[in-house]
């Protein structure tokens, strides 16, 4: 399944992807593409503040990993854009978190270790309006499409 949005703003991405976290169970991978300033940390915030997540979420770019408690299972949020080597992912437990079905994980810049994520994963794509409006456009692909 696949569904498309028009997001106008922060606050719509932000309500979108709070509306996505509340069917998500332990074990699920959500994959963020897109450019630079897309949205993508913006998603995870709304996302993650659905999960039940108390503290400031902040893209992790330099510690590549970040853990959060939410209310009911472990969070992970994972910004893979400095990775140089896939090597650098299994020192901090990405393999664990991808396959462990311990909480759900988040991975900004996706696409840049596709190989690495399981077939199974929601993925969700943030890109610039065509017109050069200030708005997104989201479009979540469900596993099995």
């Amino acid at each position: 399944m696949e569904r498309t949005y028009l997001l106008k703003g922060q606050e719509e991405t932000r309500r979108a992807a709070e509306k996505l976290a509340q069917s998500l169970t332990p074990g699920d991978v959500v994959c963020l593409y897109g450019e630079l300033g897309a949205g993508k940390t913006t998603f995870c915030q709304g996302a993650l503040k659905a999960l039940g997540v108390k503290e400031r979420v902040t893209s992790p770019t330099f510690t590549i990993l970040q853990q959060y408690q939410g209310k009911d299972f472990p969070v992970y949020h994972f910004d893979v854009y400095r990775v140089h080597d896939p090597e650098e992912l299994f020192e901090i437990g990405f393999e664990e978190c991808m396959e462990g079905r311990r909480g759900v994980c988040f991975v900004e810049w996706a696409g840049l270790v596709e190989e690495l994520l399981p077939e199974n994963a929601i993925r969700v794509f943030l890109s610039y309006e065509e017109d050069g409006e200030e708005g997104r456009v989201m479009r979540v692909v469900y596993p099995g499409d």
